[in-house]
């Protein structure tokens, strides 16, 4: 199970909105100045998740809460995301090199393909992406911030 830490931002009426932020391995590389993803990760904006999750237990904002999601469905969205689009390019591709004979015409059928794929891929997630084993889960709630205080004699 993927786990991942998150911040209640607001609930209401079983409903918790979630913050998440993404995290980059880009602090504890050492090849910083030769890598392109880092100098990507410098250029692109800070991605902070906002996601809605149902829970019973009434959470305050500002609690910290440890979210599950199964590996299997993780593989099968990256499955559908990455290979749909690569398997319209190239029986695309194929099918418009095999009809007009032209390297032009592949090219147009690769272009076609991919965003036809992707199309698909996106019409399979709206459709699946409801399913409770593609929902994250509630692992570990933990204590609201102000429900411990210290108090040390000075």
């Amino acid at each position: 199970m993927m786990r991942e830490w998150a911040t209640v931002v607001a609930w209401q009426d079983g409903i918790a909105t979630l913050h998440t932020e993404a995290k980059t391995s880009c602090n504890s590389c050492q090849a910083r100045k030769g890598c392109g993803s880092h100098m990507l990760n410098k250029l692109g904006p800070k991605n902070a998740h906002v996601m809605q999750i149902v829970s019973s237990k009434p959470l305050q904002p500002g609690q910290r809460i440890e979210l599950g999601i199964k590996e299997s469905s993780l593989l099968g969205s990256a499955l559908l995301v990455y290979m749909t689009p690569l398997f319209g390019l190239f029986v695309v591709a194929g099918l418009f090199q095999s009809l007009f004979s032209s390297d032009l015409a592949a090219a147009c059928g690769a272009l076609l393909g991919g965003i036809g794929g992707f199309i698909v891929a996106k019409g399979v997630s709206m459709k699946f992406g409801d399913r409770e084993a593609f929902q994250p889960v509630i692992l570990n709630i933990a204590l609201p911030p102000d429900a411990l205080r210290v108090e040390s004699e000075a």
